[in-house]
């Protein structure tokens, strides 16, 4: 495990949302200039170039979503689609290709994907396309989460308080983002460091708890209370409690 983290460690991103993305892609520039553009939109990004390294790694960390190429060193994208589908049904895959051929897309959304991008593209219509999966992902019919007179709108990540904008960085974004998708059950500093960071995260250190307590400490202002509690030896809960 410590190997694999190793190597992707020259092609990881620090980012501060709570979705995490593996970008699979073995034109750097291009895994670069993607790469880039999750972050700007608070994602949190790891990359690789080859299809056997993220075959190892889908294997040991978790992901809200990969960002498939399908022309891959080691071993192609559709291998590394239909080895994640052996045992995972619920990681979503946009496969991102120059195969534009119908039959290639039928191929690739019948062997497990969700969606299926081909190239050129714009990088505004990838990250539709990633609003579009995760929102799917949760089951949501509204893109605006809601916590009493808390609110979350999960397109444009912003966040308000009794109408009133929150001013949050992107980890505390992260953080009421998937408490509020995750609303009434108890959330682990693990779990939220398996999703609101990338896997350069150090488990051990307190920069989950250096955040939340930012975070609670806004809401508590804003709202004058906290509709965060902590559970101890369960995690933190959010609900509405007014």
């Amino acid at each position: 495990m410590s190997a694999i983290k190793s190597a992707l460690r020259n092609n990881t991103y620090e980012l501060e949302d709570d979705m995490r993305i593996l970008v699979v892609e073995d034109e750097k520039a291009l895994c670069d200039a993607i790469a880039r553009s999750l972050r700007h939109l608070a994602y949190s990004v790891d990359c690789c170039h080859d299809g056997q390294t993220a075959i190892d790694l889908l294997a040991i960390e978790t992901f809200d979503l990969v960002v498939l190429d399908l022309n891959l060193p080691e071993a192609d994208g559709m291998t590394v689609l239909e080895t994640l589908r052996e045992t995972d049904h619920d990681t979503k895959v946009l496969i991102l290709s120059a195969r534009c051929d119908i039959a290639d897309k039928v191929g690739g959304l019948d062997a497990g994907a969700n969606d299926y991008l081909t190239k050129p593209f714009h990088l505004e219509e990838l990250a539709a396309r990633i609003r579009s999966l995760t929102r799917r992902r949760f089951v949501q019919d509204n893109t605006v989460l809601t916590c009493g007179t808390l609110s979350f709108d999960t397109s444009s990540r912003k966040a308000c308080a009794n109408n009133r904008p929150l001013s949050l960085t992107r980890k505390e974004t992260g953080i009421l983002e998937y408490l509020m998708l995750n609303q009434g059950r108890p959330v682990s500093q693990e779990e939220l460091l398996e999703h609101v960071w990338d896997c350069n995260a150090n488990s051990f250190s307190n920069s989950a708890r250096v955040h939340m307590s930012a975070l609670r400490k806004k809401l508590r202002e804003s709202l004058g209370h906290d509709p965060i509690s902590n559970r101890i030896g369960q995690g933190y809960v959010m609900e509405d409690s007014e």
